[in-house]
């Protein structure tokens, strides 16, 4: 998802998704459900990244966990 201030957040291993490159969505909309894919994983998870300039960020520092 594309944020203010040049971040994308990247959800993934997941099993659906609920939107399409382009749809807007706001802060508890559902994008997808939680899945199992990839060949390393034991049940199912949510990877997520945080990117700003093509450089991976902690998310720690912008979301209260």
């Amino acid at each position: 998802i594309q944020h203010k201030g040049d971040i994308i957040s990247i959800y993934r291993h997941n099993e659906k998704l609920l939107k399409k490159t382009g749809d807007k969505v706001t802060a508890g909309t559902p994008i997808a459900l939680l899945g199992n894919t990839g060949t390393a994983t034991t049940g199912a998870h949510l990877h997520f990244e945080l990117w700003h300039n093509g450089q991976s960020i902690d998310p720690s520092l912008y979301i209260s966990f």
